[in-house]
């Protein structure tokens, strides 16, 4: 079977089929949603704070639930239907089907990181912004949430578990991470944990970007965040043919 063939067609299969289930429209869509009109509209005077310091954590905390949801759903919806085995036999590399499963939670995950910047744009002044590393670090940041949401649903039988699951990483990286708290202003013992996480790194790019903030390298970030990408990678393969396989 050709790869291309069949890369296009899970993906086609899981945009037509997972997209707007109710779980991934509650965690993957309304809450971003509703937590970033919540920070816009938290005060009667929008303009007396500074939007774009909202930006690099509205945008993060959108990708982490965005492409983990869509995994948690997708994953757990053919595993119980057991269409998963079926692409299990399928002839194709264990490489295509990984790619072809996270591809569309990536994508998904970057529209999403988009919301709020439209929302920014009716309440300030967007220019000046980097928008080459900030799309780069949003693919980046896309990609390691997505690999974290399959390792997680891989453990898990139906969606109420992937996505009880994916809280218990996805609400504390959102105050670890450098999001919404700066990092240096954590307990001293948490800090270590912070540099541990992906989206950290993912924050650092895109604060760098939009607000020229950021503590670490961009290239070093890039590095870390590949580095990352590509550890996640590997353990979900090994993870799926040690439980779903062997």
């Amino acid at each position: 079977m050709n790869a291309w063939i069949a890369f296009w067609s899970i993906l086609r299969k899981d945009i037509k089929n997972y997209y707007l289930k109710p779980p991934n429209i509650s965690w993957g869509i309304i809450f971003p949603l509703s937590w970033t009109l919540m920070q816009f509209v938290r005060t009667p005077h929008a303009q007396s704070f500074n939007v774009r310091e909202l930006l690099p954590g509205l945008m993060g905390m959108s990708i982490l639930f965005g492409t983990t949801s869509m995994l948690a759903v997708t994953i757990t919806f053919e595993r119980r239907g057991r269409s998963f085995d079926r692409l299990l036999l399928a002839p194709i590399s264990m490489t295509t089907l990984v790619l072809a499963k996270i591809s569309g939670a990536v994508l998904f995950g970057a529209i999403i990181a988009f919301s709020p910047v439209l929302f920014a744009a009716l309440l300030a002044d967007l220019s000046g912004i980097n928008w080459g590393i900030a799309i780069i670090s949003i693919l980046l940041m896309a990609v390691t949430s997505t690999l974290l949401g399959l390792a997680i649903a891989i453990s898990a039988k139906e969606v109420f578990e992937a996505q009880t699951y994916s809280n218990f990483f996805r609400f504390p990286m959102l105050f670890l991470s450098g999001l919404f708290l700066p990092i240096e202003n954590l307990p001293v013992f948490l800090r270590p944990v912070s540099y541990c996480l992906p989206l950290t790194y993912g924050a650092d790019m895109l604060k760098g970007a939009i607000m020229r903030t950021g503590r670490m390298d961009t290239w070093f970030d890039v590095a870390v965040l590949i580095g990352f990408g590509l550890l996640l990678f590997y353990y979900c393969q090994w993870s799926i043919k040690r439980k779903w396989i062997l």
